[in-house]
């Protein structure tokens, strides 16, 4: 009898889903819209439900909120990395003052028997010909035309012209340069000038025919021609260029001072 009922109640749901399928095939594309529009307002908030269950259980539900500090620790973190970077570049321009200051010390004590005046260079004008520096002291600080300018490692050059605030200095490796020298060892003179040859360098002529020239001799200021001290380094022979005429030989100086990183000088005012 259960058996019998039982069949029963499946052949009546098989009908009515076959009747169902029929009755949908029949309505027009707008009436079966209407349909979905209804299934999905009655469907949506029970899979919303679950989809909220499901995420509460697996812990999904603060994936938006994770995000959120995210961003906002990353905001904190951008304001901090720009308030690292201006403090190390406050460090940076502090180092520098810190190093000009040690070497305007070291200056000042290596030629404590000169007066002189500490200055940088706050501009070069550099090309084939010429080779000149401006530096940040002036008529205001007792600079006047044909004063020595000296650095850490030997010779600059001297003051050309000032304003009251500034002077201008052409270096000993100029074309229009020239310093007499002296050599360490034979205690023989010559003249060293810039030269086109050999960027950066300095060229020895007038070098007596008895001088014993030597590849590596230091050259220093001879104390004549009126306007360098004596005994300030010019530089070292890196070259000897003879000649079968031997009162032509010359010779290539390499110059103390590298011309191409030198920032701090001293002005000799006495």
């Amino acid at each position: 009898m259960y058996k019998k009922k039982t069949g029963l109640v499946g052949i009546i749901i098989t009908i009515l889903i076959l009747v169902i399928l029929v009755f949908i095939s029949n309505m027009n594309v707008e009436n079966l819209s209407h349909i979905e529009n209804v299934i999905s307002t009655v469907v949506m908030p029970i899979q919303n439900g679950i989809t909220y269950l499901k995420n509460k259980i697996t812990g999904n539900n603060t994936f938006f909120a994770d995000i959120s500090k995210l961003q906002q620790e990353n905001e904190e973190l951008k304001q901090r990395n720009s308030e690292l970077e201006a403090n190390l570049r406050e460090l940076e321009i502090v180092k520098a003052e810190n190093t000009t200051l040690k070497e305007y010390l070291d200056l000042s004590e290596q030629y404590g028997n000169y007066k002189t005046k500490a200055a940088y260079i706050i501009s070069k004008d550099i090309s084939n010909y010429s080779n000149v520096f401006v530096i940040n002291v002036g008529k205001n600080d007792g600079i006047e035309n044909n004063m020595t300018v000296i650095s850490e490692k030997g010779l600059v050059g001297y003051i050309i012209s000032t304003t009251d605030t500034t002077a201008k200095v052409q270096t000993i490796i100029d074309t229009a340069s020239t310093v007499s020298a002296t050599l360490s060892t034979s205690r023989d003179n010559l003249i060293c000038k810039g030269t086109l040859e050999e960027s950066g360098m300095l060229k020895a002529t007038y070098i007596p025919t008895n001088a014993n020239l030597i590849q590596g001799d230091i050259l220093e200021t001879s104390g004549m021609g009126g306007i360098y001290p004596k005994g300030i380094k010019i530089g070292t022979v890196k070259t000897i260029q003879n000649s079968s005429n031997i009162v032509d030989r010359s010779a290539i100086i390499e110059p103390a001072v590298d011309f191409d990183k030198v920032e701090t000088v001293l002005v000799i005012t006495e």
